[in-house]
């Protein structure tokens, strides 16, 4: 083949690889119910598992398979199948598209084609294909956290060197994380130097900014005393704040202050008049502090 052809066939092939790649879904989760713990889970916990409940037209096809979501799974792989049939599908994983519903989903399809304790082939660019939103009964997740990642484990798993080293490594960079209850999607961490709380707000990113613009303005950023208002992240189409909190006090120290906060978020998110000149200034410092996650 001349060179020419070559780089005419070449030139041909490049928007279809270009255009698989530069697919970019801004809200992946968007459409399930309980999509900012969707995001919590993908961003900010370390180690934590719930149950997923395929459409009955897939649990008619595999059967009634127990299917588990992991925030993190062995040398972070996509998917694993136990020997007894049940899937894992992690959700912090390396190689992904830009739409990471569809990647979960054929992560969690390529699982149900594996024999069962099988190794599951999950492509890097899943193509178009159904998504998450369409294979699953949706509903809010019940999640379990944990202080390790035991829950990947067989009885005989840690004879496989690969997987120890991989769930020593795992359980290392575990640092304490607690689901609050005075918010959905709210977390308690712990970090050597000190603690934070963080929430993945559920509300349009332009209405919930103005809502914490509302409340910076008007001083009621904080969570209390000891407390500093650190910035916040955007994470798949949300925002999420967070606070620098003393290290000491446990998570359940923290319930009351955050409860309290979300009551002002939600009257300040409730406010449709336009922002006065004091939470104008402070929207502009909230997005002088902004980063953005995917």
């Amino acid at each position: 083949m001349s060179k020419r052809r070559k780089n005419s066939r070449s030139a041909e092939a490049a928007p279809k690889r270009q255009k698989l790649r530069d697919v970019f879904v801004p809200r992946p989760f968007e459409g399930l119910v309980d999509e900012a713990e969707w995001i919590a889970l993908r961003e900010l916990v370390p180690a934590a598992s719930a149950p997923l409940r395929l459409t009955p037209e897939l649990a008619q096809k595999y059967g009634e398979r127990s299917v588990t979501l992991a925030t993190v799974l062995p040398m972070a792989w996509p998917a694993m199948t136990k020997p007894d049939g049940r899937v894992f599908v992690g959700l912090q994983r390396h190689v992904q598209s830009g739409d990471i519903s569809r990647d979960l989903a054929v992560a969690l399809l390529s699982a149900l084609e594996t024999e069962p304790g099988g190794t599951v082939a999950v492509p890097a660019l899943p193509g178009e294909g159904p998504r998450l939103q369409d294979i699953l009964v949706d509903g809010a997740l019940d999640v379990t956290m944990h202080d390790t990642f035991e829950f990947w484990l067989d009885a005989d798993a840690t004879d496989d060197p690969n997987v120890k080293a991989s769930l020593e490594r795992a359980n290392a960079s575990i640092y304490p994380t607690v689901r609050l209850a005075a918010a959905r999607a709210a977390y308690w961490c712990r970090v050597p130097e000190k603690g934070h709380v963080r929430w993945v707000l559920p509300d349009d990113e332009d209405a919930a900014l103005n809502a914490l613009a509302r409340l910076a303005g008007a001083g009621e950023l904080l969570l209390g005393e000891g407390t500093r208002f650190a910035g916040m992240f955007r994470a798949h189409g949300r925002l999420v704040p967070v606070w620098d909190i003393p290290r000491e006090p446990e998570a359940a120290e923290w319930e009351a202050p955050v409860a309290d906060f979300a009551k002002r978020y939600s009257d300040a998110l409730a406010d449709h008049s336009e922002l006065d000149s004091a939470a104008r200034r402070a929207k502009q410092g909230l997005l002088g502090r902004q980063l953005t996650l995917r």
